[in-house]
């Protein structure tokens, strides 16, 4: 199973940034997927979740209003769109694919990560 992010980058405060996820190797439209988020010196923190319908989506109170998680399982591809980008949102971006249909905030509960992606928040 594979899962590689990209639409990192430099963007400035308020400014807004489109992540992607392709994945291969497994049966994508099987399993929920979420973002994740690591900045250096910190832990690996959860920023959104959906089911694998993608009739159901998840946030934490961070990026709550500003973030929307979607997928297009017809393409195999899970996207993170986010606007109104702080500063505090630098981090390396990580997508993962959960064991099994239901969403979670939890990061064992999801089997597959991908290398992360660099979003950098500055003006």
């Amino acid at each position: 199973a594979q899962l590689a992010e990209s639409g990192g980058g430099l963007a400035q405060p308020g400014g807004s940034l489109r992540l992607s996820c392709a994945a291969s190797g497994f049966t994508f439209g099987h399993h929920a997927m979420g973002w994740f988020r690591q900045a250096p010196g910190k832990e690996r923190e959860f920023v959104a979740a959906i089911t694998y319908l993608g009739t159901s989506t998840y946030y934490s109170d961070s990026v709550k209003g500003r973030f929307t998680v979607s997928r297009d399982n017809t393409k195999n591809t899970l996207y993170l769109q986010m606007d109104g980008l702080k500063p505090e949102d630098s981090a390396d971006y990580f997508c993962a694919a959960a064991r099994g249909s239901y969403a979670s905030s939890d990061r064992s509960a999801y089997r597959y990560w991908g290398q992360g992606t660099q979003v950098t928040v500055s003006s």
